[in-house]
């Protein structure tokens, strides 16, 4: 009984939905430069997001595919390296 309860307490109202799809809507907006604010139902607002989030992981396979190249090749100077290694501090 206590995981039905757990899992009960975990569930989202259809309010909160509500929001966090606006908010998700709002960012996307923010980041394609649109000015168009037609309202969007929550399944293409989120098809948008997911397809968002696929795009920026194609861009950091591609970074890393590229700074893997670069380290292998030795073509890398030492403000490089520091930047690379700051950055991958930050993890």
């Amino acid at each position: 009984m206590s995981s039905r309860r757990s899992a009960r307490a975990s569930r989202f109202t259809e309010a909160e939905i509500n929001h966090l799809i606006f908010k998700l809507h709002a960012s996307l907006q923010h980041r394609s430069n649109s000015t168009c604010n037609k309202k969007r139902s929550a399944a293409k607002i989120l098809k948008r997001a997911c397809n968002y989030i696929k795009k920026l992981q194609r861009e950091v396979d591609d970074l890393s595919h590229q700074l893997s190249q670069r380290l292998a090749s030795g073509d890398i100077n030492a403000a490089d390296a520091d930047t690379i290694t700051r950055l991958l501090q930050l993890q």
